[in-house]
């Protein structure tokens, strides 16, 4: 009886043991089949995978951008009036020293077409350059003075905005425009000076063309002051309005 036990152990042993290799057979198959690049390529990916377990990924790294200088040119021009041919005449130095110098363009005055023509160069580092020295000669074309133009190329956060003193009242005619403007300006430009301080802004009055030199709230704020006396608000209603906001403005700073 023990003997047929023991055989009976020893057949299940047996078949257990080809049933073995016989799973086994598949998967010898599999990977003699895997040839050595999908091989080097699982190896690969194991280490990879060690590695950013143990270690995190750093964050790249990318230089500071370089200005590149500008290939194709660009031109403006700004019509001059008569009444302004002269005054750039006489500052002409001053007015072409900056863009020149500063912002590295070429400048002219063409006195067949009364324009200054402004155009990029070679040396022109800033693509924005050409905006600034548009709207520089601009200003001064408008009758702002030379020094508070020049506030446009050294800050960026000042605009400048003109309007007419009809499109804030379109029947203003004759008497009635001109009353409106003595309104703006006030007894020996008094009331232009008071808008002036209490918004830090520049005005220029060019006949019923009014001009505008500061930042976006500022000019807001002046243009608003404007409008009420071209509208027939008496001086001291705006002037007490004009101190209210000087006052916001100290409180903030």
């Amino acid at each position: 009886m023990a003997s047929v036990r023991q055989k009976k152990k020893q057949n299940l042993k047996a078949t257990r043991e080809e049933e073995k290799e016989e799973e086994m057979k598949p998967e010898k198959k599999e990977e003699e089949e895997k040839s050595p690049k999908k091989r080097k390529a699982e190896e690969e990916e194991d280490s990879g995978m060690e590695v950013s377990e143990d270690t995190k990924p750093s964050r790249p790294f990318f230089p500071p951008a370089k200005k590149e200088k500008l290939q194709l040119s660009e031109m403006r021009k700004i019509p001059v009036p008569n009444n302004r041919y002269t005054p750039l005449k006489d500052n002409w130095e001053k007015v072409y020293t900056p863009l020149v110098e500063h912002l590295k363009l070429e400048v002219r005055f063409n006195l067949k077409t009364k324009n200054v023509e402004i155009r990029t160069g070679k040396e022109t580092e800033d693509p924005n350059s050409i905006q600034k020295a548009a709207d520089f000669v601009t200003a001064f074309v408008y009758g702002f003075d030379v020094e508070d133009s020049l506030a446009l190329i050294r800050l960026d956060d000042l605009y400048l905005e003109t309007f007419d003193i009809k499109d804030v009242k379109q029947t203003l005619q004759g008497d009635h425009l001109s009353r409106a403007i003595g309104r703006v300006a006030g007894k020996g430009g008094k009331t232009r000076f008071t808008i002036e301080n209490a918004t830090r802004t520049r005005i220029v009055l060019a006949d019923s063309r009014v001009h505008i030199l500061g930042s976006y709230q500022n000019i807001q704020i002046a243009r608003r002051a404007i409008c009420n006396l071209i509208l027939g608000s008496p001086p001291s209603k705006v002037y007490g309005n004009l101190k209210a906001f000087a006052e916001k403005v100290r409180d903030r700073f």
